[in-house]
């Protein structure tokens, strides 16, 4: 024995170790221990139940094996931490089951299994008997590529999807199966050039209304589309077919639903006791106690969970600031100071380093994304220096900043261009993604299209401009589903996708814009592989607030660059200088306004550098920006200026003088004739030659 006192009982010494854990918030695999698990006793075939329920007066298991008959089925305690446990024979694959407790107080509650692998589908509530083991996994090349990547220097373009409603039956009642989605699903995202999906949350949900953000199946991947062996399926044939996965994560709050978490044993079990921090008023759920080494504990092994037995690439940690202040939406003063007299949650900043430090060392290659809203220091650095060890965080600020330049009218965006450059200066702070997730397409928010300001024709151009903006930006990228083919209202969770407004040529364009502008940035290394610090971006000119243009650098690691050139005015700029690194020829390489896509442009002009300096840079050129647009483009031709300058014509040889003419003949002459046979080599002197000259003459006069 460990000499523990949740361990008085007469503890199986298999068990000791991990119970050990357990109650230290240590045990990242609870679900091995916890939960229905087949096996056998004395030679029969069962299944074993254990849960954690520490201030229940008794509990029992129920199901259709025995009527729901809570007196059949008592599990017995098997330590004094409130473990119970049970042998059942006979049981099978799929059969129904709870826990029957009986509080304290003498109340009865029936409550889903927090460790249970499968669950029966919305409405019903009950959790399955499920045997997780011998799925044939066909993604070790996937698996192994993962421990080695560099996320940081790679591409990261993820498609957000909530797999209700991406795409639907005629019957909103049914839905495609988890292969049927795979199936549409991921083709379709690496045709336009996404590298991930991420799913909004699988776990067990009963309320379709939350989107999965209030579940009662933390180790269940929900029903509605399949089992857990479909699920894993889902997750293998996106892998064999280049795509990952990412998961909403929800460790912050649980729902209230009688069959969940929610004073699971009669008491507070997984939630505070503090009346001051129980409660998360505005959503109606209750919070975590992040403080009990058990919560740890069930959360902890709920994370390595996904990412070892169903292979997920990484967790986005939903709702990350409302864990870590003590005062997050509670108005009127309701909260109390920490021992320090600060508003921070120390118990929820040890459980997030806890829980990163734990995932980190077991799966190399493992994305961990905080949806943190504030400016808390270090989300993204390293738990050993004080950070809380994701590996990278939503920009949320960007988001904000963004949305409300974008929907102001173009004459005010003058008086607010920081909103355009101040992301800039904090890029480098943390590691980031830049999202536009579904939170922004919801609830009177409107669709990104109907969030561009102008008239409707004119805000496609608008929303091209601001994915290239967004694209040039340096973070990771995110894009909710739909908003691709700009899907003109906003989401709602009960229908599919607008798939049909394609059929209008605008949509279709942008969609063909999207997946033009996805591969432009998977194709070139200075838009994503130093995203983490400044010498992967230099501004050129981020002051011309009255024409609303900036330009900036991105730059690769081996010296490639493109220059962003963004105009956000419905105003072309026909003669627009800038200052350029390079004597180079600047050919235009990608446009927004590309006719294919709506435009006007070619997309193939070219610009000579000038030697003239602007901007602090030694060179200019000049060009033509269109009216709502961005244009990237890429120096080439590198050279000296003097390489352009004419070449001095070769000076021609001064004429020659009739008398040097007349000298040079005879010498040929001479020449010609010491060259006969029979001449004598001796040459006349020039007396000789006169005298016979004269001679000759005379003759001819006669």
């Amino acid at each position: 024995m460990l000499g523990v006192s949740v361990m008085a009982i007469n503890v199986p010494k298999e068990y000791e170790v991990p119970l050990y854990l357990f109650h230290q918030g240590k045990n990242a695999e609870a679900y091995k221990l916890f939960g229905s698990h087949f096996a056998k006793k004395d030679g029969v075939s069962g299944v074993v139940f254990r849960v954690w329920a520490p201030k229940a007066a008794d509990v029992s298991v129920v199901g259709d094996f025995n009527h729901w008959n809570r007196e059949e089925s008592y599990m017995k305690k098997i330590s004094d931490g409130g473990i119970w446990e049970l042998f059942i024979p006979g049981l099978k694959k799929f059969d129904n089951y709870k826990y029957s407790i009986k509080t304290e107080r003498g109340q009865i509650k029936l409550k889903a299994d927090p460790y249970g692998y499968h669950m029966e589908t919305r409405p019903n509530t009950a959790s399955k008997v499920y045997d997780i083991s011998g799925y044939n996994w066909k993604d070790s090349k996937w698996m192994d590529e993962k421990k080695t990547k560099d996320v940081y220097r790679s591409p990261m373009n993820i498609y957000e999807v909530h797999l209700n409603s991406w795409f639907t039956k005629t019957d909103e009642e049914e839905l495609f199966s988890y292969m049927q989605l795979a199936e549409k699903l991921v083709p379709y995202v690496k045709e336009m050039g996404y590298t991930h999906i991420e799913m909004m949350p699988i776990a067990e949900f009963p309320f379709d209304g939350s989107w999965g953000y209030q579940q009662i199946g933390y180790y269940a991947p929900t029903s509605r589309f399949g089992t857990p062996s479909d699920f894993m399926e889902f997750v293998d044939y996106c892998h064999t077919h280049g795509v990952g996965v990412i998961l909403d994560w929800v460790p912050a709050h649980f729902p209230k639903d009688a069959a969940g978490l929610y004073e699971f044993d009669g008491d507070y079990c997984y939630e505070y006791s503090d009346p001051n921090k129980r409660e998360h008023y505005n959503w109606g759920t209750r919070v975590f106690d992040w403080g009990k080494p058990e919560v740890q504990s069930f959360l902890i092994s709920n994370a390595n969970y996904w990412l070892s037995e169903y292979h997920i690439d990484g967790l986005r940690v939903d709702a990350v600031a409302s864990m870590l202040y003590l005062d997050y939406d509670r108005q009127g003063g309701a909260w109390t100071p920490n021992k320090n007299g600060g508003n921070e949650n120390l118990e929820a900043v040890d459980f997030l380093q806890n829980l990163n430090s734990c995932l980190f060392s077991r799966h190399p290659g493992l994305l961990m994304i905080a949806e943190e809203s504030t400016a808390w220091p270090m989300v993204t650095k390293p738990v050993d220096i004080g950070g809380l060890g994701f590996n990278f965080k939503w920009n949320m600020g960007w988001m904000n900043d963004m949305l409300s330049y974008m929907s102001m009218s173009p004459e005010y965006r003058q008086y607010n261009h920081d909103k355009l450059t101040f992301s800039f200066y904090y890029a480098f702070s943390e590691n980031y993604i830049l999202p536009i997730s579904h939170d922004e397409v919801v609830y009177g928010k409107c669709s990104m299209l109907d969030k561009m300001s102008g008239p409707r024709e004119k805000r496609f151009a608008s929303l091209r401009t601001f994915l290239a903006y967004m694209t040039a930006h340096p973070g990771k990228k995110l894009m909710f589903m739909g908003q691709e083919f700009a899907q003109f209202k906003e989401w709602n969770y009960k229908t599919g996708l607008d798939w049909d407004i394609l059929k209008f040529p605008e949509h279709s364009q942008y969609q063909s814009f999207v997946k033009a502008m996805n591969k432009f940035y998977l194709d070139n290394k200075p838009l994503w592989e130093i995203d983490y610090d400044w010498s992967g971006f230099s501004w050129i000119s981020n002051d011309d607030n009255k024409n609303s243009v900036i330009v900036f650098r991105r730059i690769a690691s081996n010296g490639d660059e493109l220059i962003a050139v963004c105009n956000f005015l419905p105003t072309e700029h026909e003669q627009y200088s800038f200052g350029v690194p390079y004597y180079a020829d600047y050919k235009e390489v990608f446009t927004t306004d590309d006719k294919k896509f709506g435009g006007d442009s070619d997309g193939n002009a070219s610009y000579t550098a000038q030697c003239e300096g602007m901007h602090g840079l030694e060179y200019s050129i000049t060009m033509k920006i269109p009216a709502m647009s961005a244009v990237f483009l890429k120096p080439v031709n590198k050279r000296s200026p003097e390489s352009d300058k004419p070449k001095p014509k070769k000076a021609e040889k001064p004429a020659k003088t009739a008398e040097k003419k007349a000298e040079t003949q005879a010498q040929k002459t001479a020449q010609k004739t010491a060259a006969k046979p029979g001449a004598s080599a001796k040459k006349p002197t020039a007396k000789k030659a006169n005298t016979a000259n004269r001679k000759k003459n005379g003759k001819a006069k006669k």
